[in-house]
């Protein structure tokens, strides 16, 4: 199942319930974290893959962000970019199971590959994030 905007979590809520699904697609990031409140806690419950479409929003939360220094924090994590912190964000909640960030720049794919390593953000740290944007 797949959608990407919360107008339709109430349906997306009900076909969890009611339907089994392998995976749900679904929108979630720094700032559009609607997702946590019951879907990803509803979907982790039943099993269920979720896929992290839109992990940057709708793209203007890096163009907020690239005029920030990165915290302090950010090279203990092993990012050195806001996107590899904002897709640490994302993949570090225990109900994703993969981020697909949308790009057809090739340097923006090796970046955000690099969110793959070094460690998962600390409660604290996940807290600054959401306080940064």
């Amino acid at each position: 199942m797949t959608h990407y905007t919360r107008s339709g979590y109430a349906e997306v809520e009900r076909v969890l319930n009611t339907t089994p699904v392998d995976f749900l697609q679904i929108n979630y990031s720094v700032e559009e974290r609607e997702a946590e409140k019951r879907l990803l806690p509803l979907a982790e419950d039943k099993g269920v893959a979720v896929l992290c479409n839109r992990p940057f929003g709708g793209g203007d939360l890096l163009r907020r962000l690239k005029a920030k220094p990165l915290p302090d924090w950010a090279a203990e994590v092993g990012a050195t970019s806001w996107a590899q912190l904002a897709l640490k964000f994302v993949l570090g909640h225990r109900a994703i199971t993969c981020a697909i960030p949308g790009t057809g720049n090739p340097a923006s794919m090796i970046d955000n590959t690099k969110a793959a390593s070094g460690s998962v953000l600390t409660p604290k740290q996940r807290a600054e994030l959401i306080e940064t944007v």
